[in-house]
């Protein structure tokens, strides 16, 4: 596995509440926030993918195709800015 080098700037409070968990779970900080980036970009990539397959073969031309098909009434009053 290579490695990079990036320099982090954290707003305080953070980096200590990370330095703290990274004592409870017994690793390095550096460690613990390599954890955190990786699990993050897990996330987002595995969200991402999802959506992708959710949305098929949808397109902006059948979506509003849908929409117009709604009944043609005001809005409720809490659903006014």
């Amino acid at each position: 596995m290579s490695k990079s080098t990036y320099p982090l700037k954290l707003p305080l409070s953070i980096k200590k509440a990370a330095q703290r968990l990274a004592k409870e779970d017994g690793v390095s900080l550096n460690q613990w926030i390599a954890v955190a980036v990786a699990e993050k970009v897990g996330v987002v990539e595995t969200a991402a993918e999802f959506f992708k397959k959710r949305a098929g073969k949808a397109t902006g031309a059948r979506l509003m195709k849908f929409l117009r098909q709604g009944p043609d009434v005001p809005p409720e009053p809490n659903d006014q800015r």
